[in-house]
């Protein structure tokens, strides 16, 4: 477990020694955040409390977006570039015969960087859109703790899909079509661009039952305090679930891996 702690610790100073690239992201979070909170505002005004939120439940899902879209991965996982390029390489045979899990190094590293981004990249844009929007803040601490929970659970979904991702350039010439797909998929299932509250009908249904509603949607609601109770209990649960089911499945797609690296190093 100190292994894992320490490259966890690693992936938090990586990140923060890129003080300029922070800059630049949370300017463009925050650009992004007054275009959509724009565009909202007159979407809503036409169509009041639509998705069963007001404006300002509106306005405050902009916000919380633009704060986790590099927290839970949104557009990216920030990390399956560099593991697709080490399995192209043929790189990942020495990771693979390291005495540490690979999974295991990656979760670290990866959740050192949704730190880091949780400050950097997270809070900056909530206060600058509090700042000038008047939107839906939590009642209270137990709320804001909900909230913190659903995203490092999120961040976690987040990981195992785009684990999964990197994993496909094993047997891939390369990696990228999937990673192309993988965010489409992210961006129009995750709720970035609206909350799947509003998808009707059946693909309503289907968007909010995916692994990316993890990542925004489910957290938004608890921010939004939409989940009480048992309710919340059963928010965790479907993030909880969908990260089993996607760790198990990058497990098994790492062991299979493995057996391929063996056999055509022997």
């Amino acid at each position: 477990m100190r292994l894992y702690a320490t490259v966890a610790a690693g992936g938090f100073r990586r990140f923060a020694t890129y003080r300029v690239a922070t800059a630049a992201g949370v300017f463009t979070n925050s650009v992004f955040g007054f275009v959509l909170s724009s565009t909202y505002i007159a979407l809503w005004d036409e169509r009041p409390q639509l998705g069963g939120y007001s404006v300002d439940d509106a306005l405050a899902y902009v916000w919380i977006g633009q704060a986790l879209i590099t927290v839970c991965g949104l557009m990216g996982g920030g990390f399956e570039d560099e593991l697709i390029e080490r399995i192209r390489t043929g790189d990942i045979a020495v990771d693979l015969y390291r005495p540490a899990d690979l999974q295991a190094w990656w979760f670290s590293a990866n959740a050192g960087r949704s730190a880091y981004q949780l400050l950097g990249r997270g809070v900056v844009p909530m206060a600058v859109g509090a700042l000038v929007f008047d939107f839906t803040l939590p009642s209270g601490p137990g709320t804001w703790l909900a909230f913190l929970v659903a995203v490092a659970l999120g961040s976690v979904v987040s990981f195992a899909l785009w684990y999964l991702v990197a994993m496909s350039a094993f047997w891939l010439l390369d990696g990228q079509g999937v990673v192309q797909v993988a965010w489409l998929g992210g961006l129009f299932f995750s709720g970035m661009l609206l909350p799947l509250n509003v998808f009707p009908g059946a693909l309503g249904e289907l968007a909010r039952m995916l692994p990316w509603a993890s990542l925004l949607q489910v957290p938004a609601d608890v921010y939004l305090g939409r989940y009480e109770g048992w309710g919340l209990a059963g928010a965790y649960a479907f993030q909880g679930c969908w990260a089993l089911v996607l760790l198990g499945t990058g497990r098994a797609a790492q062991a299979a891996a493995t057996r391929k690296v063996v056999v055509q190093g022997g």
